[in-house]
């Protein structure tokens, strides 16, 4: 008696590791959703349309600042060493990049709230590394992989 030919479903278990990158991805953007509310509102009470401004453009340099990492991780959760690094140092090179371009080509326009900006850009970037580590530290994962034998 033969088993009739059915697709096998293979279910596989969730990869720890992509698990913690997608907790901090996540912790990110709740963070700075509230962030942009609350800065947009405080900015707005502080220096009217241009405290608005600061603020989503703090907002904006904070996703592009913290978000540009975990994304890279996210990504080369599973490749080697080598790759994991080249992509990390070519996100961080192009990050940076960026940051002082945003900066340099705002440097002199005045449609926006410095003060408002910094703070907000401050509050983003130190919050989003806060709860990276918060996922790192409360990840599982394993120190050993199951052999596959």
């Amino acid at each position: 008696m033969s088993v009739p030919d059915r697709a096998v479903e293979v279910t596989q278990a969730p990869d720890p590791v992509r698990a913690v990158f997608r907790t901090a991805l996540r912790d990110m953007l709740l963070l700075l959703g509230p962030l942009a509310v609350l800065g947009v509102g405080v900015g707005a009470l502080v220096a009217g349309l241009p405290g608005v401004w600061g603020a989503l453009l703090g907002i904006a340099v904070a996703l592009l600042f913290s978000g540009s990492t975990i994304v890279s991780m996210l990504v080369t959760a599973r490749s080697s060493v080598a790759t994991t690094g080249a992509v990390i140092m070519g996100t961080w090179l192009v990050k940076m990049a960026l940051v002082v371009a945003v900066l340099v080509a705002l440097g002199d326009r005045h449609f926006y709230h410095r003060i408002v900006f910094a703070v907000v850009l401050f509050a983003g970037v130190l919050g989003s590394a806060a709860l990276d580590y918060l996922a790192v530290r409360r990840g599982r994962v394993p120190y050993t992989e199951p052999s596959r034998g």
